[in-house]
């Protein structure tokens, strides 16, 4: 979990994520649009993450915990299978618009190894990108404007310093010529 006051991590709690109820739940039929039905066991059901978190580490029978936490479309095998192949080319944003974070959650939540590793390889092959976009303004409006507009919010905020930086060594360096 995030910080209590961190707006990326209030964002990535309301992402909804696939979960299955393992146990029938009177009167919480509203969840899937259907109020005073009971949930039915069995039943999938696209809940925030914070919801669907509780009820996957809440166990009222004992032996069974309300519902199973599955992992959301943004991280399924076809977009990791794409990541793999070239992660320029994934448009992160339409999976996610907190991509790597929801990602970092759900690793927290399940043991995965392989997933850890395209995610990483991934942010890296992208930040690299994300540098060379930043230090060149023209490419961000030109060619890799369509780049731009697919990074999630962890791939803006690295665009900006990045881009933010250059112009402050390029004013810094005007300043100390004319000094």
């Amino acid at each position: 979990m995030g910080s209590y006051y961190n707006i990326d991590a209030i964002l990535t709690d309301a992402q909804k994520v696939p979960c299955t109820f393992e146990l029938t739940v009177p009167n919480m039929g509203y969840l899937q649009g259907n109020p005073g039905e009971d949930i039915k066991q069995g039943s999938k059901v696209e809940l925030p993450l914070w919801l669907a978190e509780m009820l996957a580490v809440s166990n009222p029978s004992g032996n069974s915990s309300l519902a199973t936490l599955d992992l959301p479309q943004a991280l399924s095998q076809r977009v990791m299978n794409a990541l793999k192949a070239d992660p320029k080319t994934v448009d992160i944003r339409a999976q996610a618009q907190h991509f790597y974070n929801i990602g970092a959650r759900m690793l927290e939540l399940f043991e995965e190894e392989e997933m850890v590793d395209i995610l990483t390889n991934t942010f890296k092959q992208r930040a690299a990108e994300i540098s060379d976009q930043a230090l060149n303004s023209r490419s961000a409006l030109g060619e890799g404007a369509d780049f731009a507009r697919g990074l999630d919010e962890t791939e803006r905020q690295l665009f900006r310093a990045a881009h933010d930086s250059t112009h402050a060594v390029k004013k810094w360096l005007e300043t100390a010529q004319n000094s």
